[in-house]
């Protein structure tokens, strides 16, 4: 019930991503950034790639937020959970973060290279999706924020998750495909088309940084 081991594997390209039903692109006015569960328990299953370009990608976007006024949100599982916190997902994954904490009391870290800074918003995560049990829908509403840029692990199951339930809270979710993992290309691939197809859209980090970087724009369909 554990993670399973991860084999490195290429990120896709952007002549490799999947043609979407839209075409919504960042802007800096109305998007925030998610970095989701970049902890160090759930990064520790890679051997390697595509990790080191994940973690480079996402600090891109990062300096590009924050320099932009883009809110950053993080989500990170805690360390120890009581039963009734981690329900269902014991069954399905085993204790979590709580079965190594002992032996690594790091575990539930952020990565280093993806630390949050003053000013940055860290959400207690409990289920897949980043909207469930934390303030996240209230704090973009409050932030006039209806964009989400999102990075991070699993894409399969919680960006995944939490692109669905972004699109049902008419935040528009924007997948970073070359900021985000999986469990194999296989699944990094079948999340992207999911998102692509039935609730946002998928860029490249490079596509992303042109906007961040771009004027303010007023466009109603971006």
């Amino acid at each position: 019930m554990s993670l399973p081991k991860i084999a490195g594997y290429p990120l896709p390209t952007a002549s490799e991503l999947p043609v979407g039903r839209v075409d919504w692109r960042p802007d800096p006015a109305r998007a925030a950034l998610l970095v989701h569960d970049a902890q160090r328990y759930f990064l520790a299953p890679f051997a390697g790639a595509p990790i080191p370009q994940v973690l480079a990608n996402t600090a891109a976007l990062l300096d590009a937020a924050r320099a932009a006024g883009v809110p950053v949100f993080y989500t990170a599982q805690p360390g120890r959970q009581s039963a009734a916190d981690r329900g269902l997902l014991t069954e399905f994954w085993g204790p979590g973060i709580g079965g190594v904490i002992d032996r690594d009391p790091r575990a539930a870290d952020v990565v280093a290279e993806l630390a949050p800074r003053p000013g940055d918003t860290v959400l207690t995560k409990w289920r897949y999706s980043a909207f469930q049990r934390t303030p996240l829908r209230a704090r973009l509403a409050a932030a006039g924020r209806d964009q989400l840029l999102i990075t991070g692990v699993y894409a399969h199951i919680g960006l995944q998750a939490t692109a669905v339930e972004a699109f049902m809270s008419d935040i528009r979710p924007i997948l970073v495909a070359d900021a985000v993992a999986d469990f194999s290309r296989a699944h990094h691939d079948r999340a992207c088309e999911y998102v692509a197809q039935c609730c946002g859209t998928v860029i490249t980090t490079a596509d992303a940084l042109t906007e961040l970087s771009a004027p303010v724009s007023a466009g109603a369909g971006r």
